[in-house]
C-alpha cells in the first residue's frame, strides 16, 4: 500500500472513530434523557400493553387470592323496581349474603346516595348503615368515593361514611397515562403530590398488604366473569347458600356496575368475559388492581442506574461493523430477546420501561449503518472530485463502486482500441515555447476526450501527443467498434473546429490519423501498487497502434482493421487497402476512410 493512500486510510479511520463516539454518546444520552423525562411514555406503554397481552398468551398464571365481580347490569336494572339510588334494601341483603357465603373482603364500588332517604323509606337509612357496621366487623369493607362526569367527587351520606369507618371509604381514582389507560397505580394524586386515600389502596391496607406504587400486572388472573347482583340475591333470599359459597367463600367481592356506558375505563387488555373491549367497565380495573397488590405486589420498574447501564451497552454497537441484511437481522433478534428477558423480568415482579432500550439499540445499529453510507457516498464524492480528470468517468464509476482495485485480477474481454497521433508534431512543437505546447495540447485533448466518452469509450493513457482509448471495458457496449468509430469521426469534427477557430492563428493545420483494431485483451491494473494505470493488455493493442502508423502513408485520417469494418456492418465509403506489414505480427487486412466519406453517425 502507498504511502498517499495509507494516510488517506488512517484519515479515513480516524473520520469514522470520531462519528462512532459521537454517535455513542449522543444515542445514549438522547434516549436516556428522553426516558427520565418520560418523552418515551407513549411507546412504553405500546411495550407495557403487549407485553401484559402475550404473557396471558403464553403464560396463563393463576391467583391465590382472586377477587369476584359482582355486577350491576341491564337487567338487575329491570329485576328491582326503584332506582340504583334507592336501593339500600338491596345493598343491605347483598351485604348479608356475602357474610354468609364467606366473603374475605367486601368492597361497594357504586354510587351511595349523598342524603337520607327515611322521608320517602322509612328506615331504610338504618337498614345499610346497619348492614355496612354488621359486615366491617366481620370482614375488611370499602365504600367507594365515586366521581361524576366533570370529575368531581359525589359526596355520601355521612351516616353511611360514619358506618364505613375512618379507613371505610376512599377515592376510586387512578393515575391515568395520556391514552386515558390506567396502567399505574400510585396515591399521591393530589395537586401537590401528597397522597390521597383510595379505594384500592385502603381495601389492600384492610387486608394486611401495603400497595406502594407501580404498575398493575395486567398479566395475572383469568379474564373477569360477574355474578349479576339480581341473580345472588334470588339465590340468597331462596336460601340457596351453598352455590353462593361455592362462588365467594375465600374471595374479595367487589360490587360494581357493568352496564354497557357507565363507568368505562381503558384498559391495557380485555379483563371482561362477556366482552372483548379494551375500554371496560372501572371495577375491573380496581379488581385487577387489588389481584395485584395481594399476589405478589405491583410491578417496580427498573431504577435509573440500571436503564442508563442498559442503555450504554445496547448503544456499544455503534463500534459494531455490520453487513446491511445482517444489521437488519441483529436488529431484529436483539429487539426479541429484549422483549423476551422484559417478559421474564415481569414474571419476576419487574418492568423495563423498553422503548429507551429498543430505541438506543435501533439507532445504534441504524445510525451506524446511516453514518457508514455516509462516509462511503462522501468517499466517493471525494474520490470524484480528487481523481475525475485523472481517469476517464467509466473508469471512476468502477473504482468508486469498489469493482476496479489494484489486488483486482485482470478480466479477458473483447474490445476495441483506439489510437490516435498528431501528424508532424515534432516540427509543430519544436517553434514552441513548452509552456505554449502544454496549452496547444490541453486544447487538442479538451475537444478529443469529449469525443471519446461522449460515445462510452475510456481514455487509458496519454503519450504525449498520442492517446490510446478503449471501447468495451469497464463498462460494456453494445458494439465497441461502432463506438469507437463515430468517437473517431467526431475527433475528426473536433480538429477541424479547432483549426478554424482564431486562437489558431494561422498557424498550419493541426492533422490527426486514427487506427482502430478489434480483439480480446486482459483489462485490469498495470504497475506497481502505489503508482498504477488501467490499460489493456494484448495483442490487439499493439496492433491498434501499428495500425495508426500506416495512416499517413496509407492518405486516410482513420484506418482500421477488417475485423472492424465488419463489425460495423461493413460500410460505404471505406476503401480497402489490402494487406499491409505489421511490426512485430503479421500482415493485417485494413481500410480507410475520410471524416466526410461518413455521413452523419454510423447507426
Amino acid at each position: 500500500m502507498g504511502t498517499s493512500e495509507h494516510k488517506a486510510k488512517n484519515s479515513f479511520a480516524k473520520k469514522s472513530m470520531r462519528l462512532w463516539v459521537a454517535g455513542f454518546l449522543v444515542t445514549a444520552a438522547l434516549c436516556l434523557g428522553l426516558h427520565l423525562s418520560h418523552g418515551l411514555q407513549r411507546p412504553d406503554n405500546i411495550f407495557f400493553d403487549l407485553q401484559a397481552s402475550v404473557l396471558r398468551a403464553i403464560y396463563p398464571r393463576t391467583v391465590s387470592h382472586d377477587v369476584v365481580i359482582v355486577g350491576i347490569d341491564e337487567a338487575g336494572t329491570r329485576a328491582f323496581e326503584e332506582p340504583i339510588i334507592l336501593w339500600h334494601r338491596h345493598i343491605a341483603d347483598f351485604l348479608h349474603a356475602a357474610l354468609n357465603a364467606e366473603v374475605s373482603a367486601i368492597g361497594l364500588d357504586i354510587v351511595l346516595p349523598d342524603r337520607s332517604v327515611n322521608r320517602f323509606l322509612p328506615g331504610h337509612d338504618e337498614m345499610l348503615m346497619g348492614a355496612i357496621i354488621n359486615a366491617r366487623r366481620v370482614v375488611p369493607l370499602e365504600i367507594a368515593i365515586t366521581f361524576d362526569e366533570l370529575g368531581a367527587a359525589r359526596p355520601i351520606y355521612p351516616a353511611f361514611m360514619a358506618a364505613a369507618g375512618e379507613a371505610g371509604a376512599g377515592m376510586a381514582i387512578f393515575p391515568r397515562d395520556r391514552d386515558q389507560a390506567v396502567r399505574r397505580f400510585d396515591e399521591r394524586l393530589a395537586t401537590d403530590g401528597t397522597e390521597v386515600s383510595t379505594f384500592t389502596g385502603n381495601l389492600a391496607r384492610l387486608l394486611g398488604v401495603s400497595p406502594g406504587t407501580g404498575y398493575i400486572d395486567y398479566s395475572i388472573g383469568g379474564r373477569f366473569a360477574y355474578l349479576p347482583l339480581h341473580e345472588v340475591l334470588k339465590q340468597a333470599r331462596a336460601g340457596n347458600s351453598a352455590d353462593l359459597k361455592n362462588a365467594l367463600k375465600g374471595k374479595i367481592a367487589l360490587l360494581g356496575a357493568v352496564i354497557a356506558g357507565v363507568d368505562r375505563v381503558a384498559q391495557p387488555v380485555a379483563l371482561a368475559a362477556w366482552e372483548n373491549d379494551r375500554l371496560g367497565a372501572g371495577v375491573l380495573v380496581q379488581a385487577q388492581a387489588l389481584r395485584t397488590m395481594l399476589n405478589g405486589g405491583l410491578l417496580k420498574p427498573a431504577g435509573v442506574p440500571v436503564m442508563a447501564l442498559l442503555i450504554v451497552v445496547v448503544s456499544l454497537f455503534w463500534f459494531v461493523p455490520l453487513r446491511p441484511v445482517m444489521a437488519a437481522a441483529i436488529l431484529l433478534v436483539l429487539v426479541a430477546a429484549i422483549f423476551g428477558a422484559a417478559l421474564l423480568v415481569q414474571v419476576k415482579g419487574s418492568i423495563f420501561p423498553l422503548a429507551a432500550i429498543a430505541g438506543s439499540l435501533t439507532l445504534s445499529i441504524a445510525g451506524r449503518q446511516g453514518v457508514e453510507t455516509y462516509l462511503r457516498l462522501s468517499e466517493r464524492r471525494r474520490l470524484k472530485l480528487a481523481f475525475s480528470g485523472y481517469v476517464s468517468p467509466a473508469i471512476m464509476r468502477e473504482i468508486v463502486a469498489g469493482a476496479l482495485t489494484p489486488s483486482t485480477r485482470g478480466a479477458r474481454v473483447e474490445v476495441c482500441v483506439l489510437f490516435a497521433d498528431i501528424r508532424d508534431y515534432t516540427s509543430i512543437s519544436e517553434h514552441m515555447t513548452p509552456e505554449d505546447v502544454i496549452s496547444f495540447l490541453n486544447r487538442y485533448y479538451e475537444k478529443v476526450v469529449k469525443a471519446i466518452h461522449d460515445e462510452g469509450g475510456s481514455v487509458t493513457s496519454f503519450m504525449g501527443d498520442g492517446i490510446m482509448a478503449v471501447f468495451g471495458a469497464p463498462n460494456s457496449l453494445e458494439n465497441p467498434c461502432l463506438a469507437a468509430l463515430n468517437a473517431s469521426k467526431a475527433m475528426l469534427e473536433a480538429v477541424a473546429r479547432l483549426n478554424a477557430a482564431p486562437e489558431a492563428g494561422g498557424s498550419p493545420p493541426l492533422k490527426i490519423g486514427i487506427g482502430l483494431h478489434v480483439g480480446m485483451a486482459v483489462m485490469g491494473h498495470v504497475g506497481a501498487s502505489d503508482r498504477h494505470d488501467y490499460s489493456a493488455i494484448g495483442d490487439v493493442t499493439n496492433t491498434a497502434s501499428r495500425i495508426e502508423g500506416l495512416t499517413k502513408a496509407a492518405g486516410f485520417p482513420i484506418v482500421c482493421s477488417r475485423a472492424v469494418f465488419e463489425a460495423v456492418g461493413c460500410p460505404a465509403g471505406f476503401q480497402p487497402l489490402g494487406e499491409k506489414a505489421v511490426k512485430g505480427r503479421s500482415a493485417i487486412e485494413v481500410f480507410g476512410v475520410n471524416a466526410s466519406q461518413i455521413k452523419g453517425r454510423i447507426k
